[in-house]
């Protein structure tokens, strides 16, 4: 982490298309300086002096804190004065900018935080539920889906420093965008060491969602929430094989689905449709395998 003092001399200057003006608007930043760049007027070849450098500097440190301040009012953080700018700034800093003085480190702190929020406000909220049924909900309310639309919704984009194309990245989007959130979820957390900056406005978006997921008519999606899981923990997808059932086997579900992970079966299940016997092999393997290791 950066000493007191430097939370933007020295690198906000590096902006891309993440930066705002002071009325919050996005702005392309091409003029500003890079790292180990002198800093120029946009129209003219000369070197500022350093006198001019300190000044715009100066003005830059201010309109991100400005920025900074406007995200967590837009975040509904009510004690502000309590969080740590710096921290807060590091969160919202794409490793393209720095690859030292960026959002990772938070991200991970972010990811430990979301996931005991979800657990805790599911236990809370619907206390007689099976341990499977946490883990299927959990893991779509902490995917990155859930947590790039949260993100989208309070517009975390506005104020995240970051280079031209990861801003044009559509593909990459959902990636950045979650842990972003993940990011201002740990610089929370470790400005007080404790989530009172953080639930009292994470919990009613989790609520919610989890109330979405429960009124699924599937019940949940095990399949979304299986893959989830796969996906975090070894970066490759669930294999279903279907197969349909002959009518002689006297079997009232009509196919039977595996689902397997490399060469490993997880679970199995019958269904009415093909996609409700990927359901039903996606809950086993839940129960079976994946709710013992969350």
């Amino acid at each position: 982490m950066r000493g007191g003092g430097d939370w933007g001399t020295g690198r906000l200057g590096d902006w891309g298309t993440g930066g705002l003006d002071e009325e919050g608007e996005k702005k392309h930043n091409s003029e500003l300086r890079t790292p180990n760049s002198e800093l120029r007027t946009p129209n003219s070849p000369l070197f500022l002096t350093k006198l001019e450098k300190t000044f715009i500097m100066v003005f830059l440190d201010n309109r991100r804190k400005k920025q900074l301040e406007t995200c967590l009012q837009k975040l509904g953080v009510s004690n502000s004065l309590s969080v740590d700018l710096k921290l807060l700034d590091l969160a919202l800093t794409h490793p393209t900018i720095s690859k030292e003085n960026n959002y990772q480190q938070l991200e991970f702190v972010g990811d430990s935080v979301v996931r005991l929020v979800s657990a805790e406000i599911l236990l809370e909220t619907y206390p007689n539920e099976l341990v499977g049924e946490f883990a299927a909900i959990r893991s779509i309310l902490v995917s990155d889906r859930t947590l790039a639309e949260f993100a989208d919704n309070y517009g975390l984009d506005r104020y995240l420093l970051m280079i031209d194309s990861v801003a044009q990245d559509k593909i990459g989007r959902v990636s950045w965008l979650a842990d972003t959130f993940e990011a201002v979820l740990g610089a929370l957390y470790l400005s007080t060491q404790n989530m009172t900056l953080i639930r009292p406005w994470l919990d009613p978006l989790l609520l919610q969602k989890a109330a979405e997921i429960r009124s699924d008519p599937a019940r949940q999606n095990y399949k979304d929430a299986l893959q989830e899981w796969t996906q975090g923990q070894y970066k490759i997808l669930p294999d279903y094989r279907v197969a349909e059932q002959h009518q002689n086997r006297g079997h009232h579900q009509r196919f039977f689905a595996e689902v397997w992970l490399k060469d490993r079966q997880l679970g199995s299940g019958y269904g009415r449709s093909k996609k409700m016997a990927e359901q039903a092999a996606a809950k086993d393997a839940f129960f079976s395998v994946v709710h013992q290791q969350v």
